[in-house]
C-alpha cells in the first residue's frame, strides 16, 4: 500500500534485527528421499464434491471504516513487516497514527479497495473455465482468502468446512497464490495463515506428522512469474497502452516496471523475489521483442532503513529533469487494482512526481483481462494434472531464513497428499 513516510526509530532498529534460513529438515519419508521429493497430490476417494480452490491475497479494506483494522493486522504480520520482539506494541501504534492519512487515500479512490471484487470475479470465471477443462477435478468451487481484510484466512477455512471440505469429510482443495512472484513476505505469510488455521481447525494426531482422518488434503500453486498466459496478458495490455501515444513518439516511450519494494534485510536473507520480478519483467519484453527500452523499479518503501530500488517516484523525477517525458507505467507483480496502482502510482507518481504530463501514463492492470482468466485456468488445470503438491521450488528456504514457523508450514505443504491413500486403504 502507500506507505511512503518514514516510521519511528524504533521500527528501524527492530527491522535491522529480521531474520529468516538454511534448508529444510527432513522430517518424514518423502524429505529423507534427497530433501526434493514432493509426493503426488490425489484426488478424494469419498463423495464427489469436486475441488475448491482458494485464491490468496494481501487484500485491502472494502470501505474506509475497515482501514483500521486493515492495517493492524498488516502491521501485526512479522513475515511482512519484521517489528522484532516490540511487534505487539509498535505494530498497533503504528497502525493508529497511520489510518487517518490511510482513510484519505482510499476515499479518493472511491472509498476503498476493489481488489475483493477482482478477485471475487477472476476466482470464478476461473473456476467456470476449469469445470470443462479439468472435468474430472470438477466442480472446481472458487474461494478468497485474504490476509489483512475480509474474507480472512480463518473465516475462509471455516466456510471450506461447512461447505463439506475437511472435518472428517476428506476432499482437495487447492491454494492459489495471487502474488505471481513468490515472497517469505506475501505468499509465504499467506501460507503460515492457512497452515495456522488448519492446524487449530483440523488438529493433529499424534506427532503431528500423521494427518488427521477426513482432513483437507492441500495443494499448492505457489508462484508462476513466467507463465506464457500471464506474460501474454501484460503484454497485450502494454501494447494497448503504447497505442495511444503518437506514432512518431511510441518507439522511445520507457517502460518503467514496477513492483511492490522488500526491506533489504529481506533481500538479502535470500528471498527470491527479487529474481522472480525480474524473471516476469525478461519474459513480457521477449514477448514484446525487445523493442523498447525499459527499467525494473520499486515502490511502497516504508521506514527509515534500505529498501531495494531503484524507487519507481525517484526514477520518474528524475527522467522528467532529463526531458524524457513518454513513459509508462506497468504494475508487473499485481494481478487486479488497489492502493498502490489507483492511488499511489496514479494520483502520487503520474499526478504530483510527474506533474500530470500527458506522456506518463499507467498500463491498465489484469483485472477482468479475458487472457489473463485464461492463464489462471490454465495454470491450474496443470497443477491439477500434474498430482505435485507444491513446486520443487518451494520447499528450499532462504539460506538466512531462522523461522521454525515457516519449516513448518513448508514441511506439510510438501507432504500432502498421503492421506486420501490412506483412508482409502482403510475403507
Amino acid at each position: 500500500m502507500a506507505l511512503r513516510t518514514p516510521l519511528t526509530r524504533a521500527v528501524r532498529r527492530a527491522t535491522s534485527t529480521a531474520t529468516a534460513t538454511p534448508a529444510l529438515s527432513a522430517s518424514s519419508a518423502q524429505w529423507r528421499r534427497g530433501n526434493a521429493t514432493v509426493a503426488p497430490v490425489t484426488q478424494s476417494t469419498g463423495p464427489k464434491k469436486g475441488t475448491a480452490m482458494v485464491f490468496m491475497n494481501m487484500g485491502g479494506p472494502s470501505t474506509t471504516d475497515e482501514v483500521g483494522s486493515f492495517l493492524s493486522m498488516l502491521f501485526a504480520d512479522a513475515d511482512l513487516i519484521p517489528l522484532g520482539r516490540l511487534q505487539n506494541y509498535i505494530g498497533p501504534l503504528i497502525a493508529r497514527r497511520r489510518t487517518p492519512k490511510i482513510q484519505k487515500q482510499y476515499a479518493e479512490i472511491g472509498g476503498g479497495s476493489p481488489i475483493r471484487k477482482w478477485s471475487e470475479h477472476q476466482a470464478a470465471e476461473m473456476c467456470k473455465l476449469l469445470d470443462q477443462t479439468s472435468p474430472e477435478t470438477a466442480p472446481h468451487k472458487p474461494y478468497v482468502a485474504f490476509r489483512y481484510a475480509n474474507p480472512l484466512t480463518e473465516d475462509t477455512y471455516k466456510q471450506l468446512l461447512a461447505d463439506g471440505f475437511g472435518g472428517g469429510n476428506g476432499g482437495r482443495a487447492v491454494a492459489f497464490t495471487q502474488y505471481p512472484q513468490y515472497s517469505c513476505s506475501t505468499t509465504g505469510s499467506s501460507l503460515n495463515e492457512l497452515w495456522k488455521w488448519r492446524t487449530r481447525l483440523e488438529g493433529k494426531r499424534g506427532s503431528g506428522e500423521v494427518e488427521p482422518k477426513g482432513a483437507i488434503n492441500w495443494s499448492v500453486i505457489d508462484r508462476w512469474p513466467a507463465h506464457s498466459g500471464l506474460v501474454e496478458a501484460f503484454a497485450e495490455l502494454i501494447e494497448q497502452k503504447l497505442a495511444t501515444y503518437p506514432a512518431e513518439r511510441r518507439d522511445n516511450v520507457i517502460l518503467l516496471f514496477s513492483a511492490h519494494s522488500l526491506p533489504m534485510s529481506v533481500v538479502n536473507r535470500g528471498d527470491t523475489y527479487p529474481a522472480e520480478v525480474a524473471a516476469t519483467v525478461y519474459a513480457v519484453m521477449q514477448r514484446l521483442g525487445m523493442k523498447y527500452k525499459y527499467r525494473l523499479v520499486w515502490q511502497s518503501q516504508v521506514g527509515p532503513q534500505p529498501w531495494l530500488g531503484a524507487q519507481t517516484s525517484d526514477t520518474v523525477k528524475n527522467l522528467m529533469k532529463k526531458g524524457q517525458t513518454d513513459m509508462l507505467l506497468i504494475p508487473i507483480a499485481f494481478t487486479s487494482d488497489h492502493i498502490e496502482t489507483l492511488y499511489e502510482l496514479d494520483k502520487e507518481v503520474i499526478g504530483e512526481d510527474a506533474e500530470g504530463h500527458e506522456g506518463v501514463k499507467r498500463v491498465d492492470s489484469l483485472n477482468g483481462s479475458p487472457t489473463f482468466i485464461k492463464a489462471l485456468a490454465d495454470l491450474a488445470a496443470a497443477h491439477l494434472k500434474s498430482g505435485e503438491a507444491c513446486s520443487p521450488q518451494m520447499i528450499l528456504r532462504c539460506p538466512g531464513c531462522t523461522s521454525e514457523r515457516c519449516l513448518a508450514q513448508k514441511e506439510f505443504f510438501a507432504r500432502q497428499s498421503g492421506q486420501d491413500k490412506e483412508e482409502a486403504a482403510a475403507a
